[in-house]
């Protein structure tokens, strides 16, 4: 591998990386908007007027965007690891690149498909698309390991 290659390598998957963070950083932003808008906060030291409602599992719009970014924590975070341990495996600068790709424009549609909401299977497929990408880099890792 020439060191171009590994550079190009490992600079989309900082690209990837940043972009993918930030996608998963918005739904905490989004999830605060739909708090405030809808007067929900998780605790009673943030309550801003007795009309606010505290807990969890009080509020459809807020526990929607919720359980999309705790899905996108439990998906991002291995995708982050798996991407940056197969960006040093040595792939090819276009396997890596449809990799990378294909596992945001997962997580993106996925997150439009459960905010939207778009029926089933929608974001079944988009969740099984991604978390088969972070298994295709998974096994090209192990395998540098094996043979």
């Amino acid at each position: 591998m020439s060191s171009v290659n590994g550079n190009d390598v490992f600079r989309l998957f900082c690209t990837y990386a940043g972009m993918t963070t930030m996608k998963m950083m918005l739904l905490s932003y989004y999830t605060a908007r739909f708090r405030f808008k809808n007067s929900v906060v998780a605790n009673p030291e943030d309550r801003t007027s007795k009309s606010s409602k505290v807990g969890t599992n009080i509020d459809e719009d807020v526990e929607r965007v919720r359980r999309c970014h705790l899905n996108d924590l439990e998906n991002i975070v291995p995708f982050l690891f798996l991407g940056f341990l197969y960006a040093l495996s040595e792939p090819s600068v276009f396997a890596a690149s449809m990799h990378y790709r294909i596992f945001f424009a997962s997580r993106v549609l996925h997150s439009i498909a459960y905010l939207a909401p778009l029926p089933q299977p929608s974001r079944a497929f988009c969740f099984t698309v991604g978390w088969i990408v972070n298994a295709s880099m998974a096994w090209n890792v192990i395998k540098l390991g094996m043979f």
